[in-house]
């Protein structure tokens, strides 16, 4: 068997748009209604998968997965997306060789980046090769569903329009040449599902009930003139259309992430956002020497050791495979 070193891409969201519970035949799953457009950023995380060497067999595993991790706070067992990942296949395809992952870990955790679900992504990619499955793109992204919402869009990558739960994924054109500055206080992360169950508590009532009345919401949603404005790449636009319901429960809870936001648009960017449930704030530049003035700015407006700053452009594709 071959071994493979996997880049995988961090993922911002561009719009958000909580429509009302999600529904299957007008009943509640449990999850929400969203409309999103997902872009992956450059930012990346790289995995290496080899095959279990005989040191590694002699542990017996079960299953034969072995993760290595250069990040101390990444668990190495099944609470790993990562490990999942490789268990979901191993469970799926049963008999093959075990697999030894490495994860070099570059996306900061907790940080509403996907950076789990595209290292799951990447695990799921690796080993449709290295154990010759013959898998297409569509039924790596129906295996990862099964791993969370955000990873059918990270195998692919790009920029897509998401709808239901997230993983009905629509490809849009590709924006390149966009710059990014991403912030994020490595002392401070948000839950996910805290997040959105504040926002249930706190707007359930103006939610979509049925179905049609969500269909409805959503072609009457903001998200159109986005659309729009991706397709003929207008920078200036697609900063000033940026969109995140989410904005409203985490930033009045967080207000180290409000100042870190506002000390963002105070550097005239193109457009500035938190990126999913936070608590990773972004700002969109259209030059590198526009991106390295926000940085620039917000390093010199917040005097806290705390605040981790990345430069990085949109990207085009999601995980990229380089054979060892």
């Amino acid at each position: 068997m071959r071994a493979y070193t996997l880049i995988a891409p961090a993922k911002i969201n561009l719009f958000l748009q909580i429509i009302g519970e999600h529904l299957q035949q007008d009943q509640p799953t449990g999850y929400h209604s969203l409309v999103m457009v997902l872009q992956s950023v450059s930012l990346s995380d790289e995995l290496q998968l080899h095959p279990l060497s005989g040191e590694a067999r002699s542990l017996r595993l079960d299953p034969p997965i072995l993760l290595h991790c250069d990040h101390p706070q990444v668990p190495l067992d099944q609470t790993n997306l990562v490990y999942r990942a490789a268990a979901l296949m191993w469970q799926k395809f049963p008999g093959q060789p075990g697999v030894e992952i490495t994860l070099h870990k570059r996306i900061p955790i907790g940080a509403g980046l996907a950076g789990g679900s595209t290292d799951a992504a990447a695990v799921l990619v690796g080993l449709n090769l290295m154990w010759e499955l013959g898998l297409t793109q569509l039924e790596l992204q129906e295996l990862g569903s099964q791993l969370g919402a955000d990873v059918p869009f990270c195998i692919c990558g790009g920029t897509s329009l998401a709808v239901g739960r997230g993983d009905q994924l629509s490809p849009l054109p590709d924006l390149e040449g966009i710059y990014v500055v991403l912030g994020k206080y490595h002392d401070l992360s948000v839950s996910t599902p805290w997040a959105y169950q504040t926002y249930r508590q706190q707007f359930q009532a103006s939610y979509a009930q049925t179905l049609e009345e969500q269909e409805q919401r959503r072609q009457q949603g903001g998200s159109g003139a986005l659309l729009k404005a991706i397709a003929h790449r207008d920078g200036d636009q697609i900063g000033q259309l940026l969109h995140n319901d989410l904005e409203k429960v985490v930033l009045p809870a967080y207000p180290r992430v409000e100042y870190l936001r506002q000390q963002f648009a105070n550097q005239s960017p193109l457009g500035t956002m938190m990126s999913g449930s936070g608590p990773t704030v972004f700002a969109l530049a259209d030059s590198a020497a526009a991106a390295e003035a926000i940085y620039a700015g917000v390093r010199g407006a917040i005097a806290d050791p705390y605040l981790d700053l990345w430069i990085c452009q949109l990207c085009n594709q999601g995980i990229q495979v380089q054979p060892l």
